[in-house]
């Protein structure tokens, strides 16, 4: 931490999410200093200067080489913010764990289950702090609904029923996200990621037995996706995901408990309840929230328990892993215990 008291951050990635990080993050100038970026693309270095002018800033330097920037910036530096492609992410969260920094990683946490164990056991061989910049489980509103559960508060839960739709094969046509070596999946792993993720964080517990159908509609990547599963308690789950949609993006998830329903998204854009005797579903009302950076350094502050911890990251991969084998064979059930 500098002599001010702000937490010392490096960006590593200027694309469109990063720059929608770091305009948050410049509202909260208070407790935040981006200190470098990294990023091998010119044009996105670009970009992201003039996020810092459009604020009246001095933009941050960019060392285009992860390595010599962990290595020249040792000690004047205290967290990595880390908004790369999806198959970047394992080597480039250990590396800055290693060289010493707390970590804000950008979802999906990783690509398969195996990282995520090895990049839970590097945050336990370094004692850095490691949090996952999934929507939904930094959301006031699926912390509140997850609580709501996990309490009894809504009597046990039963069904799950989730869905996102997006005009995303469309709008990513040759994007690094529609290449599987970099992405590691396709709509599903991209913005069904969020889907996978907060169910996940909303059930609490493993799932058991999935089946899983992916169609690709010609690309190399997943468009279309439908899952059926079933967790521990025996709660049954359907997700489904339409990369090709018309021109929008949205989601719902509703899980239906014995003493409520409950309506949210899979960024924990809302939240809705119903409960026994009433008409219909009322909205909870729930903090205002800046959003990962703001949540992340309430948790490095100490203000409050980590809410999207990589194991949470870990049941997503093992979930995603099941999901893809059960699709290889066509829909055939596979058992996760």
């Amino acid at each position: 931490m500098s002599s001010s008291g702000k937490v010392r951050v490096a960006m590593i990635g200027c694309g469109g999410m990063a720059r929608g990080h770091v305009r948050n993050i410049l509202k909260q100038q208070d407790t935040t200093e981006v200190i470098v970026v990294n990023d091998p693309s010119d044009e996105a270095y670009a970009e992201m200067q003039k996020v810092f002018t459009d604020a009246n800033l001095t933009p941050p330097p960019n060392e285009k080489d992860l390595t010599r920037l962990l290595s020249d910036y040792q000690g004047r530096i205290d967290v990595a913010f880390i908004v790369t492609p999806h198959a970047f992410h394992y080597e480039q969260a250990k590396a800055c764990m290693e060289a010493g920094l707390d970590v804000l990683l950008e979802k999906p946490m990783v690509v398969t289950a195996a990282e995520a164990e090895s990049l839970i056991q590097t945050r336990d061989a370094t004692g850095k702090l490691l949090v996952i910049a999934f929507n939904g489980s930094l959301s006031h509103q699926i912390r509140t609904a997850s609580g709501m559960i996990a309490s009894g508060e809504v009597g046990k839960l039963q069904n799950i029923v989730a869905y996102v739709w997006e005009d995303w094969s469309e709008h990513y046509n040759g994007h690094w996200k529609q290449v599987p070596e970099i992405s590691g999946g396709g709509f599903m792993f991209d913005t069904g990621a969020h889907m996978l993720n907060t169910v996940s964080d909303l059930a609490n517990q493993d799932f058991v037995e999935v089946a899983a159908w992916l169609d690709n509609r010609g690309k190399a990547i997943d468009i279309l996706g439908c899952v059926m599963g079933r967790l521990e308690s025996g709660a049954l789950v359907t997700m489904n995901s339409c990369g090709n949609a018309i021109h929008s993006c949205a989601s719902e998830i509703r899980l239906f408990c014995t003493e409520a329903i409950i309506r949210t998204g899979i960024w924990g854009e809302y939240l809705e309840i119903q409960r026994e005797g009433e008409k219909q579903l009322q909205p909870v009302p729930v903090p205002a929230s800046l959003g990962a950076w703001e949540q992340f350094y309430a948790v490095r502050s100490g203000k409050m328990k980590n809410p999207s911890p990589p194991e949470i990251g870990l049941r997503m991969a093992k979930l995603w892993d099941a999901i893809r084998a059960s699709a290889a064979q066509n829909g055939v059930p596979v058992r996760l215990k």
